[in-house]
């Protein structure tokens, strides 16, 4: 009698632990393949630009090389802890994406419950939720036929550091996202800040999606969220805008974004279309980046696409879409237009597996955002000699 007393006066200060139901999931994509760029821009001896046809061995196109780890926990009473952490990596060489980040695509934790989701650490903004989806790019495209530059996002090339996301539970067909990021700065909240809210409404064969993005110091905030910004000259952040769409625009203050797209399913056929005003504003604040053309005021690009796809078979679609930017005039520059069709066939070999053949061609005219006469610049190979160029790829991807 002794001893058992003795046992439950031992056992009663620890409570009882209750091992909760949690499972942990390793994925990824690998994405390999050939890609065939017509005149693109190479410097020679003399300082001289011409243009080549080049063909190599691209990691990512269709969707970027990943992998990545995610896991939940039931805590009971509809809540869950969740994570998720996925890197980038380049299959033809091995190296990691996103400036060498480990997990540079995406690292956060967060809880799930009868209310919906919040979401704590590296992660996109809610328009790529949204809005992304209507792109051709995130569905048979890859970010070879994405917006020119991806100028509004769409595509995810950028992630946002320190941010706090909220997705509501879908309602009537309705879900809403916000997002906030935390800029970070001591002694100033606004600076390098970012917030996003979207909201997308499906009912039947119809999808519709809005969404606003709002970031602070752009150029060091969103486009230097890599590994590896640009180094500082003189004290001052260097430029890591790449793309001439808007590189000349890396001293904006903010950028704004406001997005829309639908989508309507047919049978087997699918119309979609997105829309974008991308505004970089406040130009001149060489605190956010550099100003060679000493450009001021707002620059503003307006984007639209149509496109269409079609299910020939459980296995194999097709697709085609035609996408049209106009840039608008900014302290004597005229601005650029850049006018890009694409088309695409992907055969699933497998659920896991497919081959597919992506095909894109862009025409530019006026001035871009370097001051210089627009040259074509389809996304992922080096920008054209002039004003077209052409981009045929064969790949596949596996899903593990």
């Amino acid at each position: 009698m002794k001893k058992m007393l003795l046992a439950v006066c031992l056992a009663a200060p620890f409570p009882a632990v209750v091992h909760a139901q949690s499972a942990v999931t390793l994925y990824g994509i690998i994405d390999e393949g050939v890609s065939y760029t017509s005149n693109a821009a190479t410097v020679n001896a003399n300082g001289s630009i011409s243009g080549h046809s080049a063909v190599r061995l691209l990691s990512g196109v269709m969707q970027q090389s990943r992998w990545g780890m995610r896991g939940m926990e039931d805590l009971g009473g509809g809540m869950k802890a969740i994570f998720m952490l996925e890197n980038g990596f380049d299959a033809s060489t091995g190296k990691l994406g996103q400036g060498g980040l480990l997990f540079g695509k995406k690292a956060w934790v967060g809880l799930s419950g009868p209310f919906g989701t919040v979401t704590l650490g590296r992660q996109y903004d809610t328009n790529v939720d949204i809005l992304g989806p209507f792109e051709v790019g995130d569905q048979w495209g890859g970010y070879m036929v994405a917006h020119p530059g991806d100028l509004d996002n769409f595509n995810n090339t950028n992630s946002t550091n320190n941010a706090i996301k909220f997705t509501s539970n879908t309602y009537g067909g309705l879900t809403v996202e916000g997002m906030y990021s935390l800029g970070g700065v001591a002694g100033d909240f606004a600076r390098n800040r970012i917030w996003s809210v979207s909201a997308g409404y499906v009912n039947g064969p119809l999808a519709l999606g809005v969404g606003y993005l709002d970031v602070a110091n752009p150029n060091t905030s969103f486009f230097g969220s890599t590994g590896s910004p640009a180094a500082s000259v003189n004290g001052l952040p260097g430029s890591n805008m790449v793309s001439p769409v808007y590189s000349g625009y890396a001293s904006a203050k903010s950028l704004r974004v406001i997005g829309a797209g639908a989508s309507y399913l047919f049978g087997a056929a699918t119309f979609g279309a997105t829309y974008s005003n991308t505004s970089f504003r406040d130009l001149g604040d060489l605190g956010s980046g550099p100003n060679p053309a000493g450009l001021s005021g707002n620059a503003t690009l307006n984007n639209a696409e149509v496109s269409f796809k079609y299910q020939i078979t459980p296995d194999l679609l097709c697709g085609v879409a035609y996408d049209y930017t106009k840039g608008s005039s900014v302290k004597g520059l005229t601005g650029a237009t850049y006018q890009q069709v694409a088309s695409g066939i992907d055969y699933f070999v497998s659920k896991r597996t497919d081959v597919y053949v992506i095909g894109v061609y862009q025409k530019a005219s006026g001035t871009d955002s370097t001051g210089r006469q627009a040259v074509a610049a389809v996304n992922g190979p080096s920008a054209s000699a002039d004003d077209k160029q052409a981009v045929v790829r064969v790949g596949m991807r596996h899903k593990f």
